[in-house]
């Protein structure tokens, strides 16, 4: 392990993110809030903390090693999401502990949603952008954004990119170099990210709200700038609008770079992972809002249609925005809504979940095992598409359900020991290891009644997801750690 290595990308990634608290400042100082000094504070300590850690081996020039990056990756978002809450923790506006104050900037920067939170609308508006940036910066990956960036200070990027990436596609790079790949990604990101703030702007949103809401609705986060979520807004057009921008950030990002690219739809449509995500959405939409107007009648359709519509969407691609309060909706639509978020989106989105392609592949393994029992000696290949799927995917993705159950349940019991009933705790499991946010239960308005020891495993579930689980995982195997 080459510690110095690690030891000199921990502490540059840590001065660059000190530069995101500067943002905040400048609003607090347009908006006369008097909340810079939290920001100022933050970007002390951050860059500080970077420079020290960075300074004795800063001439340092060992070549990075598969190895290193997932020590680099578990080890940055660990940090930054401790960093990252001292601003909410010096906040005098907010008076959080430093549990709380983790709890939410790693809520924000795994995309979850999950909140301590009350009295948005009361707050300061730069603690709101501030929340709001941190999940647009989590979304696409702050490691991406800084393998574009490390190259040009001498460090090499794909160990890094790999770590950051895990999964059945993590190879697939959308040009020769991997900084073009990052920075044709951050691209298109970017530019979902302007398209959705104007569409919000044109909808009726305040430009404030509408970069806020934009920043979080690309990044599948869902925090919002207010207590009720897009539900304060009450419009069927920003409904409509969230709705378009949640199913588009849920779809693989490469697809986006090639569409752009040759000025072409057919990638989206020749993807077999994209169109199960279509399916998914498209048949979780029916029988949401179907359920809904066996229940409710006909008296208002149009509300009915469109926040069932949305609220499938919203929660099958792990956003956690709400128009309503979910959880107290009729037979088993809550749920089926916690169920969706297992799914969540496509490889390569900034969604949660186990994502579709794992879905897509071990369906088409279990149907393959069921013609086997018919021909015992037939050699029947998994196929996507018209592709054979090699049998280390396929066994890749069995280790990573089994995985994934694994710590599912031994979450589950440790949510339990802490006092919370069934229902409480498995929906605040999926809340977080799904990168989902919003729960039932005891959970269903946020997350602060919960003991320390139960937002600490909330934490560690958030990261979990986050980095897909083997990223962390793999640090406490004697394997990893073996010369």
């Amino acid at each position: 392990m080459n510690w110095t290595v690690v030891q000199r990308i921990l502490g540059l990634l840590l001065m660059m993110f000190s530069l995101t608290m500067l943002p905040p400042i400048l609003f607090s100082l347009y908006y006369d809030d008097h909340s810079w000094l939290p920001f100022v504070e933050g970007f002390g300590l951050t860059l500080a903390a970077g420079f020290i850690c960075w300074l004795p081996v800063h001439r340092v020039r060992k070549e990075l090693r598969l190895r290193d990056g997932f020590l680099v990756v578990a080890a940055f978002w660990s940090v930054l999401g401790t960093f990252g809450a001292a601003p909410l923790f010096f906040s005098d506006s907010l008076s959080l502990s430093f549990t709380d104050a983790v709890f939410e900037s790693m809520s924000g920067l795994t995309t979850t949603g999950a909140t301590v939170l009350t009295g948005l609308d009361e707050l300061p508006l730069s603690i709101l952008y501030y929340r709001q940036q941190l999940q647009w910066l989590g979304g696409m990956g702050i490691i991406v954004l800084a393998v574009a960036v490390l190259p040009m200070l001498g460090v090499g990027g794909m160990q890094l990119y790999r770590a950051e990436t895990p999964g059945p596609v993590k190879d697939t790079k959308l040009t020769p170099r991997i900084t073009e790949t990052a920075k044709a990604l951050w691209y298109v990101y970017l530019a979902f990210t302007i398209t959705c703030m104007v569409g919000y702007w044109l909808a009726g949103m305040g430009l404030f709200d509408a970069l806020c809401h934009a920043f979080s609705t690309v990044a599948i986060g869902g925090f919002s700038t207010h207590d009720l979520s897009i539900g304060h807004f009450d419009s069927a057009t920003i409904d409509l609008v969230a709705v378009f921008f949640m199913f588009v950030a849920g779809i693989n990002f490469s697809l986006h770079f090639f569409a752009w690219r040759y000025v072409s739809v057919k990638h989206y449509f020749q993807d077999p992972e994209f169109r199960a995500y279509g399916s998914i959405l498209v048949f979780l939409s029916i029988a949401v809002i179907a359920i809904l107007f066996w229940h409710r009648g006909f008296a208002e359709p149009g509300q009915t249609f469109i926040k069932g519509l949305f609220q499938a969407v919203s929660i099958a691609t792990t956003t956690g925005f709400t128009t309503e309060n979910f959880s107290v909706w009729p037979a088993a639509l809550p749920v089926l809504l916690i169920f969706a978020s297992f799914v969540g989106g496509s490889a390569g989105s900034t969604a949660g979940g186990i994502k579709v392609i794992r879905w897509l592949l071990v369906y088409k393994q279990g149907v393959r095992e069921i013609k086997r029992l018919v021909h015992p000696s037939a050699e029947i290949p998994v196929k996507l598409g018209n592709k054979a799927v090699p049998h280390r995917v396929v066994d890749a993705v069995w280790g990573f359900f089994s995985v994934y159950i694994i710590v599912a349940g031994s979450m589950l019991l440790l949510m339990m020991s802490t006092g919370l009933d069934q229902v409480t705790a498995f929906s605040a499991v999926a809340a977080t290891l799904n990168n989902l946010g919003p729960g039932l239960g005891d959970v269903s308005a946020g997350f602060m009644s919960l003991t320390d020891t139960a937002k600490w495993i909330s934490i560690a579930g958030m990261l979990l997801g986050r980095l897909e689980i083997f990223t962390l995982l793999v640090l406490i195997t004697p394997t990893f750690w073996r010369t």
